[in-house]
């Protein structure tokens, strides 16, 4: 197989970026299962551009690197913050179904470490199907475009010192994807950890592609979790997500015995740990979200989702049951303004990538604004021909791939995914201790070197969610004092 632009993944980062690549380039899509699979098809809250009057690109800046802790890469945030209007309106000149006020203007909304509102959304708490399924059709609309699911890479292909294809399993079967370009597109790692509200395929296989590709990582150990995961201990580990937009809206957060204990529009590290504290002091399972103060009509309006699913599984809509689970890696693949990695050829957008916009905690609702600034330039740097691999390289599978389908795993993959998971919500969590990670990190390298090589897609994802899991654990020991979403408790008290 051959083409110019190789997109990894099925997300809103992937199709932004190929709806601006120029036609005249060939456009592969691969994903592993259906072009629905995505953390981006799963968002709810929206997206973040100062688009209402009382705001401006200044103060969006100004909030995007305070909930970063400082840490954020200053350039990416004001490239970030600058171009993020013209974003939405390019959204909505593609018809995306923004939500309206009374007087026919996009809805905005306020989330938590916002100090405006400047949030868009669509489909009340459903922005991220609803922005997807635009976007999925026009590109499938694009006579250079074309997709391929149940396509699972395995290995990104290296000729010349640039990536040049990707060995991939279709349907079962081997093959080979010569390119010009590649674009990892593969969203997070939350299968990690024991509870995420990342979809399952979310196995962190973009960062060990990028790893074994010889490409630079960074921030790997800021993973944020999100403060309101519906508790349900009865629906395994994914978890439903309960959008930082009903805090918007007037939700407050409040203990067993209805005593609220944080500010509820804090940026979401802090909320975490004051959830966390809480927990530990009352020694109970979960806090709980009252809506009281969002009117009936409007939350049913605003939130359709979230109602049906608290009516489907039996839960008080008006009392709701949370605790902090995984939600976002906000470190990934290191890239530059225009998305291209440290190696050639290789480029990387969204959740896997790193532009340095978040810095140590993603501010709400600029994820997907990400996805667009970042999808959109890094089509500029393709058109372009920036780091392209030597056109006349024909990528050839070196034997690595092929060789694992002779080898059988002995070892139970359900097992290690298991032991992994048990590892991360042990020691890599809300709070964690040196101690902790140098347990976690040894216990990480065992399940890794006990692993026999195999080629079946069940151990290809254990192996990279191995490797995910320790580049995680080995960035956060490292890291010795507290930021952001990486809290380092020293003492044994949790300050929140």
């Amino acid at each position: 197989m051959k083409t110019d632009v190789l997109i990894i993944g099925s997300g809103l980062a992937g199709l932004y970026t190929a709806l601006h690549i120029d036609e005249k380039l060939s456009v592969l899509f691969v994903t592993k299962e259906s072009m629905d699979e995505s953390s981006s098809w799963l968002a709810q809250g929206g997206i973040a551009a100062a688009v209402s009057k009382d705001d401006t690109p200044e103060y969006h800046v100004e909030d995007t690197m305070t909930a970063g802790a400082g840490l954020c890469d200053e350039q990416a945030v004001r490239v970030l913050a600058a171009e993020g209007p013209d974003e939405i309106r390019r959204l909505v000149d593609m018809r995306v179904p923004f939500d309206l006020d009374e007087e026919g203007d996009l809805a905005i909304t306020r989330e938590g470490g916002h100090t405006r509102k400047r949030v868009v959304h669509a489909g009340g708490d459903a922005t991220g199907r609803e922005t997807v399924r635009v976007l999925m059709k026009l590109a499938l609309d694009r006579p250079n475009v074309s997709f391929l699911g149940n396509c699972y890479v395995t290995g990104l292909l290296i000729g010349n010192g640039a990536v040049c294809g990707a060995a991939a399993l279709i349907d079962g079967k081997t093959a080979t994807i010569s390119v010009r370009f590649t674009v990892l597109a593969t969203g997070g790692l939350g299968q990690i950890y024991g509870r995420t509200t990342n979809p399952s395929v979310s196995t962190g296989d973009g960062f060990a592609l990028a790893l074994q590709a010889g490409a630079a990582l960074r921030d790997m150990e800021f993973v944020q979790f999100h403060p309101t995961g519906l508790y349900d201990p009865g629906r395994g580990g994914n978890a439903f997500l309960i959008t930082e937009a009903m805090r918007g809206e007037g939700a407050v957060l409040r203990n067993r015995a209805g005593e609220r204990f944080t500010e509820e529009l804090a940026p979401r590290d802090v909320v975490s740990r004051a959830i966390v504290s809480e927990l530990a002091r009352t020694g109970e399972k979960c806090v709980y979200l009252d809506t009281g103060g969002i009117p009936a009509e409007r939350f049913r309006q605003r939130f359709p989702n979230i109602y049906a699913e608290c009516g489907k599984r039996g839960v008080d809509a008006g009392r709701i049951p949370v605790s902090p689970v995984q939600h976002y890696q906000v470190g990934g693949v290191r890239v530059d303004l225009y998305a291209q990695t440290t190696v050639p050829g290789l480029y990387a957008v969204g959740e896997v990538s790193c532009t340095g916009v978040h810095g140590a905690n993603r501010l709400a609702s600029n994820s997907m604004l990400e996805c667009l600034v970042f999808g959109r330039r890094a089509a500029e740097a393709l058109n372009r021909g920036q780091g392209t691999a030597d056109s006349g390289q024909r990528a050839e599978n070196n034997g690595n791939q092929e060789q694992l389908s002779t080898l059988n795993c002995q070892l139970s993959t359900v097992n290690s995914q298991l032991s992994i998971r048990a590892v991360c919500d042990a020691h890599a969590g809300v709070v964690r201790t040196v101690s902790g990670l140098s347990k976690g990190l040894e216990k990480i390298d065992a399940i890794l070197s006990a692993l026999p090589e195999s080629s079946g897609r069940d151990w290809l994802e254990t192996r990279n969610m191995a490797l995910s899991a320790r580049a995680v654990l080995s960035a956060a020991l490292a890291r010795r004092e507290s930021a952001g979403t990486h809290y380092i408790e020293k003492d044994g008290v949790l300050h929140v």
